[in-house]
């Protein structure tokens, strides 16, 4: 997850992240100032729900030298799925699998037949 947001009109210390239930809150809010064209205070909030496949404990926020202030959190890592890998023991029948009928084969012939019954 990975949010970005410009709060150059904002000083550090006006800014406040926080993860409120399942929504992270940014907000930002200064007192009166003057500006070129008399005072202006500005305030804002912004709710984000948090997607439900992010570790939650492992969001942090950055704020850069431009003034943009980026919030990131990691996906969870999910548990090694288990393998469905199973090993299928071979019994030895101590039989021939084919009639002594069948004609011999050559020597050196190292064909290998192969039959699927479904």
């Amino acid at each position: 997850m990975k949010v970005s947001l410009d709060v150059q009109q904002f000083r550090p210390d006006e800014i406040s992240v926080k993860k409120i239930d399942d929504f992270v809150v940014v907000e930002g809010k200064h007192d009166e100032r003057k500006d070129g064209h008399g005072y202006v205070s500005r305030q804002f909030t912004r709710r984000y729900r948090l997607p439900d496949d992010i570790e939650v404990d492992q969001m942090v926020s950055k704020l850069s030298s431009d003034g943009v202030l980026t919030i990131t959190a990691p996906k969870k890592t999910l548990p090694p799925s288990e393998s469905r890998e199973r090993i299928v023991p071979i019994v030895h029948t101590n039989q021939p699998a084919v009639a002594q009928s069948a004609p011999s084969r050559e020597s050196g012939d190292n064909e290998i037949q192969e039959t699927i019954v479904q």
